[in-house]
């Protein structure tokens, strides 16, 4: 056992538009988990049998009320890495999200920025560019 992260979940007040939200930024395949008396959806970040690094996760109905703005994080925050960070920056403004903390160079490294999709959580994206500056 490595212990590393192998699930994550997404709380969302509207699990209709957070699935809305994640398929049209990522194109992820985020399918209802019929389990009764439990409303479940299951997140593939990638095609079964896939060699990509990354993890799967669910999604869920938010059992509180939404975050609050300007709250510290209390959760892990989960980074999708990209290959290009200005379309998915583009994907996930037109999608109804928003810039947490802006786009910022890891210099020699990598672009990274975090952001909040439409149930108010914040996600982090990162870009390897070793011309960032």
């Amino acid at each position: 056992m490595h212990n590393r992260p192998t699930h994550f979940e997404i709380q969302a007040s509207d699990t209709n538009r957070a699935v809305k939200f994640y398929t049209d930024v990522f194109g992820w395949e985020i399918a209802k988990w019929e389990n009764p008396g439990m409303e479940y959806w299951m997140v593939m970040t990638a095609p079964k049998g896939s060699t990509d690094p990354g993890i799967n996760g669910g999604l869920l109905k938010r059992p509180g009320g939404e975050p609050v703005d300007m709250a510290a994080v209390n959760a892990f925050v989960c980074t999708v890495q990209v290959d290009n960070y200005d379309d998915i920056h583009a994907k996930i403004m037109a999608a109804g999200g928003t810039v947490a903390l802006p786009k910022m160079a890891f210099a020699g490294m990598a672009w990274q920025g975090y952001y909040k999709d439409t149930e108010g959580n914040i996600f982090g994206l990162h870009q390897t560019d070793t011309n960032a500056k």
